[in-house]
């Protein structure tokens, strides 16, 4: 008689779990989901191999191309900066002196 008394189909009564084992059993269910996904990984295919190598030897040449890039340019501005500090330098030994070369073309020549 005391297995009638007891609740409807046999369940009793589960006391509060505390917080400690609510966050355990938590995190050991996040831990399966996480083996079960990588269990169901499949082998990367060939394709997908060859288009991340290709990806790869892409960003190895524009990086290259930006250097190079980068480099001609500095080297160009070099070159006109001292293209311009040459000619400044020239036409201040023109202008500036009075016994220049300018500054005698405009002498009369038989006075």
């Amino acid at each position: 008689m005391a297995i009638l008394r007891r609740s409807s189909y046999g369940y009793s009564k589960v006391d509060k779990e505390d917080q400690e084992e609510i966050s355990h059993r938590r995190a050991q269910f996040l831990i399966y989901k996480v083996l079960e996904r990588a269990d169901y990984r499949r082998k990367p295919s060939f394709l997908r191999i060859r288009l991340c190598r290709l990806k790869v030897k892409i960003g190895r040449r524009l990086k290259k191309l930006r250097k190079s890039a980068l480099v001609c340019i500095s080297a160009a501005r070099v070159g006109v900066y001292k293209q311009v500090i040459e000619q400044l330098k020239t036409w201040r030994r023109l202008f500036l002196r009075g016994d220049g070369t300018i500054a005698s073309l405009h002498r009369p020549l038989f006075t």
